[in-house]
């Protein structure tokens, strides 16, 4: 019975570690002012759990129990520093203005999360460290993870978060969220990283699974939240793509994991919630009449939702879209999700022409999907020995176990 219910209190723990920590790194760093010592402090806190709470047993609000131990923590860290004078009496005194100080501090509206992002995007920061922050910041994501979205090495991912500590901490940049005034110039920044969350959970860069549920919903709900304290077009464009890419979760893997294709999916599986609702957002940015890079994706990812059937899907419209997005954010990227919808309104052999020339450019030569789609094309068109270059090819780029899989059935099947 014992090792049942320590079991228990580990499940419980883990739970709540993927679940809250991010939002209560959140609370330490406003409450603590110090991202380092909010870090410190949340593991104290955890590790301090796993040896009371088989003895004393899960509080009822296990969140507000870390905040608490956390914050305690981190002032008997304080108090052995020298800067103690600077920050002890101030959370001494915030401590005497609160009742429960922690359950206030999980209730703190603008959502600390959202404050955190703000201060991971801030201007004065070198561009290149402010999504590989908030990503390890506020969603958690390991140095592996930034590195493999980044197509960099985990190294450089390192050092870029430890240069953009040190410059919130020498700068004394503020944990605040800035002025309406100020929003605007940041919101890129954020909606980037916002977008980089939300595109790792929607396809995992590696691993086991073709989704990560926790980063897509951390994603909509931090799009809300954007959207609420800044009503942009571009603000409401990403959050109408979110929740349009989202609403197909449930169909896009078979029971074992496996994934399914678009054209194949089960179209009454989609969450018709989320698309009516994405649809809205998307045409709210559109009414505007200044459409950006994530509206432009919105309208095309509400193009695929919207069709009854695959073959109702409009795909002269969708080429149209994507020249528009080619114009807004040049890409190779872009060029190859081009290709596709043009090889299915003008036939596979018009799409395989455009990635050819990609690759022939020197573009693309190390993302997989490339090599996916040439090796698409080449299958349609009866070409098998170049359909089998091309799968091996990408076979030896995927680090995504379903998209390995996919492209190992395609290969069997051309004998």
């Amino acid at each position: 019975m014992a090792e049942r219910g320590i079991t228990s209190i580990e499940v419980t723990l883990d739970t709540v570690y993927k679940t809250e920590s991010r939002r209560i790194l959140a609370t330490l760093v406003r409450v603590l002012g110090d991202i380092d010592l909010a870090e410190d402090a949340l593991q104290d806190a955890f590790a301090a759990a796993a040896r009371q709470w088989p003895n004393t047993g899960v509080p009822d609000n296990p969140a507000a129990w870390l905040v608490t131990a956390a914050r305690f923590r981190g002032i008997d860290t304080l108090r052995r520093r020298s800067r103690l004078s600077s920050k002890l009496p101030a959370l001494v005194a915030g401590e005497q203005e609160r009742g429960d100080p922690a359950e206030t501090a999980l209730e703190t509206v603008p959502d600390d999360q959202l404050r955190l992002i703000f201060l991971c995007c801030h201007p004065d920061l070198p561009a290149d460290a402010r999504p590989a922050l908030t990503l390890r910041e506020v969603c958690g994501l390991t140095t592996e993870e930034i590195a493999r979205a980044f197509l960099t090495r985990p190294a450089t991912i390192a050092q870029r978060i430890v240069r953009a500590k040190a410059r919130i901490r020498d700068a004394k940049i503020a944990y605040t969220v800035p002025d309406r005034k100020e929003l605007p110039a940041r919101l890129e920044a954020v909606l980037q990283v916002i977008y980089l969350v939300f595109s790792e959970g929607y396809s995992a860069t590696a691993g086991d699974a073709l989704t990560r549920s926790d980063l897509t919903t951390e994603a909509i709900r931090l799009g809300r939240l954007l959207v609420e304290l800044l009503p942009e077009p571009e603000a409401s464009g990403l959050l109408g793509l979110m929740l349009l890419q989202e609403s197909r979760r449930s169909a896009r893997t078979t029971a074992g994991g496996d994934i399914v294709l678009l054209e194949d999916q089960d179209r009454s599986l989609w969450d018709t919630g989320l698309i009516e609702e994405g649809v809205a957002a998307v045409n709210r940015a559109m009414s505007s009449g200044v459409v950006g890079f994530y509206t432009i994706q919105a309208a095309i990812a509400a193009e695929h939702a919207t069709a009854v059937v695959s073959d109702a899907t409009r795909w002269g419209r969708i080429v149209d879209l994507y020249d528009l997005l080619l114009s807004v954010g040049p890409s190779p990227v872009v060029e190859l999700n081009r290709a596709v919808a043009v090889a299915m309104r003008d036939g596979p052999g018009a799409g395989l022409e455009i990635v050819e020339s990609l690759l022939s450019r020197g573009e693309l030569t190390t993302f997989h999907l490339a090599y996916t789609a040439q090796g698409e094309f080449a299958r349609r068109l009866g070409r098998v020995e170049l359909a089998r270059e091309s799968y091996r090819k990408a076979i030896a780029l995927v680090r995504q176990e379903p998209e390995r899989r996919l492209l190992e059935r395609r290969l069997i099947a051309l004998g």
